[in-house]
């Protein structure tokens, strides 16, 4: 059986501080080569997924329904069926039988999971040509008409995710008003995020800083 051989795919667009392309920007191929396992994504994105659940759903037992006191009618000789109240689970307004009550529906995955997670959503992202590099994100002024204009220069369509070692301020309120634009910070950047927007333009320094933390 021959051995599958794995395409590196570490070379990604590169944009200068305005949005224009530039040229390529090569990432560690150690870390980001393009391969990916969409197994360890899927855990990573039901891990994520449950986590937002609020489990609030609720519903009333026999004993929580108000009413339902008395015997509607004595046991025998009326002809009917035998009833104690009419808050039993097969009348209208009584208790519900094995309804939803509140519970959590977090749990957790290892630490090297989730970090192999992040690693394989972002090569998936490099694999599918919907990544990126970007100089640097920095704004004079918090102005949305600057910002849009990066995007637009960037010419990429549908949801944008910048990632970023440090957020400025300038940026962050230039960003907010942009629906379609998201900006995270590289330190809590996880699976799911990057899944949730159709590209994703990591900052130089974001890619030194994620190089570093999802490197072996």
């Amino acid at each position: 059986m021959k051995k599958k051989e794995i395409t590196i795919l570490n070379k990604v667009p590169h944009y200068g501080k305005d949005g224009k392309k530039e040229g390529i920007f090569e990432l560690d191929k150690s870390v980001f080569n393009g391969n990916y396992n969409s197994a360890v994504i899927h855990q990573a994105v039901l891990m994520y997924n449950a986590n937002k659940r609020s489990g609030s759903a609720s519903t009333k037992v026999r004993n929580e329904v108000s009413g339902g006191g008395k015997k509607p009618w004595r046991q025998k000789g009326t002809g009917r069926a035998r009833v104690g109240s009419t808050r039993n689970p097969i009348w209208r307004g009584g208790g519900i039988v094995f309804g939803p009550h509140p519970r959590s529906f977090k749990y957790n995955m290892p630490k090297k999971v989730k970090r192999s997670a992040l690693i394989h959503s972002i090569n998936s992202k490099i694999h599918a040509g919907e990544a990126g590099v970007i100089t640097e994100l920095s704004l004079s002024e918090p102005r949305t008409r600057k910002f849009k204009s990066i995007v637009d220069k960037t010419k990429l369509l549908g949801t944008l995710l910048f990632v970023m070692d440090e957020i400025e301020n300038n940026t962050y309120l230039a960003a907010r008003n942009i629906k379609s634009v998201s900006v995270k910070l590289a330190s809590d950047l996880n699976a799911l995020d990057v899944l949730l927007h159709n590209n994703i333009i990591l900052t130089e320094k974001a890619v030194v800083g994620l190089t570093k933390r999802l490197g072996i």
